[in-house]
């Protein structure tokens, strides 16, 4: 397969990169800074700049058989527009313009979080995100007093409710596309998360036993853009080691016989 990537140089897209080559898979990564290994093409991209977005689609040399959206920032306070503009508005240019370089039947993979698990109790904020112009973020971040952690988890809701919004139209394209959620991953931006939700993540990963790898996100990714994944379409999986299945068990008062 012919693999598209953004953010391959570290973390969970690094890993994702590596599984694809070592499965013989080419790979073209898009991202900012330059990969050091296990990629067959490197094409600058920054989500943050229309300008660079453009010339990145330009270069792209498909027919790609997954585009795997992964470039993303952290909930890192000074970021907030940043976080919401690379996050959100920035994967949606550019999968949207990379749409026509997929080749029938092909796959594209959203990574979004298991911060983004309330999608649904914020439901109108979101939709006001998705349908908002990017020229008028900076107001609506005022507007809704919104800091970098809820820019963070507002991000990350929107990127599973249009992996799922847009199912209808990937399937009259001959595409699928599907989110994957982690939480607590071992990469370099971990000590941003614990900065962010503090006692509640640590809480989390205690429970759980130790926090997830990226080799592990990376094994779903791959799942996901493969055929073998063909009937999963407009679902959003969580990858949590179990956090969420203890958090409902508590929230609904189950408890072990």
């Amino acid at each position: 397969m012919r693999i598209a990537l953004t953010g391959g140089a570290t973390g969970i897209g690094a890993a994702t990169a590596e599984k694809f080559q070592a499965a013989g898979h080419h790979v073209t990564a898009f991202d900012i800074s330059e990969p050091a290994s296990h990629i067959d093409r490197w094409v600058r991209l920054d989500l943050s700049d229309p300008a660079s977005i453009a010339d990145a689609l330009a270069a792209a040399d498909g027919p790609y058989d997954a585009l795997i959206n992964n470039a993303g920032l952290p909930p890192r306070e000074g970021l907030t527009e940043s976080i919401l503009q690379v996050n959100y508005f920035g994967l949606v240019t550019f999968m949207n313009g990379m749409l026509d370089t997929l080749a029938d039947g092909g796959a594209i993979v959203n990574t979004a979080s298991r911060a983004g698990a309330m999608w649904r109790d914020n439901l109108d904020q979101v939709k006001t995100l998705m349908a908002l112009s990017p020229a008028d973020l900076a107001g609506f971040i005022t507007d809704n007093g919104i800091d970098h952690i809820r820019a963070y988890n507002l991000s990350k809701e929107a990127v599973i409710v249009l992996s799922k919004a847009r199912t209808a139209e990937m399937i009259g394209r001959d595409l699928r596309m599907n989110s994957v959620s982690p939480a607590a991953v071992s990469t370099g931006i971990l000590k941003d998360f614990a900065t962010a939700f503090g006692d509640r993540m640590a809480k989390n990963v205690a429970r759980a036993g130790r926090a997830g790898t990226p080799e592990e996100i990376a094994d779903v990714i791959v799942f996901l853009a493969s055929p073998a994944s063909g009937w999963l379409k407009g679902q959003d999986f969580v990858i949590d080691g179990g956090m969420s299945a203890m958090a409902e068990t508590d929230m609904m008062g189950l408890l072990p016989d």
